[in-house]
């Protein structure tokens, strides 16, 4: 797709350094959503809550206070500041869920940026993993020449000893008749 003609409301380094590795899933945080948003992070989980028959486990989830700590400790100084509760984590259709429920011209606009930004890193990502696999591809091709080698440099070794047996044995001197 070409994305060249749509206005950039959010740079996408902005959207990618709010995008986290939580439990095996690409999410953000209410909290960060809320601010991309412009609007309070309890304003948001309010209209979350309202229409929470929207928001499955696949889409949002709840920080355990461990993950919690183990996210703040990544960071030098705690950018949630006094929170009460653990933050929701969404998933990307949990990001796009939350346009139906934020129905403001913002809202769409920056969750088309968002969509936009998962669509690149999936695409960055798939673009990396084709490459591992030609690589590994290479690398078996290798393997295989390398086996290969291996035999034809015994050989070349095997002759070599061959033949200096073979020089050592001419110039020995006759002993005798």
């Amino acid at each position: 797709m070409n994305y060249k003609n749509h206005i950039t409301i959010i740079p996408d380094e902005k959207v990618i350094d709010k995008i986290y590795l939580i439990r095996g899933e690409k999410v953000m945080l209410d909290s960060d959503l809320a601010q991309l948003y412009g609007v309070e992070t309890r304003r948001l989980n309010e209209q979350v809550k309202r229409n929470i028959e929207r928001f499955p486990e696949d889409f949002m989830f709840q920080l355990t206070t461990l993950e919690f700590k183990n996210l703040k400790s990544q960071f030098a100084i705690s950018s949630w500041g006094g929170r009460r509760k653990c933050p929701f984590a969404f998933t990307e259709h949990g990001v796009l869920m939350l346009t139906s429920v934020l129905n403001s011209d913002l809202a769409i606009k920056v969750n088309i940026q968002i969509m936009r930004v998962y669509s690149k890193l999936r695409s960055m990502l798939s673009t990396h993993k084709e490459l591992l696999l030609k690589f590994d591809q290479l690398e078996m091709k290798l393997a295989k020449h390398d086996s290969s080698i291996m035999i034809i440099l015994d050989y070349i070794k095997k002759f070599e000893k061959t033949r200096q047996l073979e020089i050592k044995q001419k110039n020995r001197h006759k002993i005798g008749y």
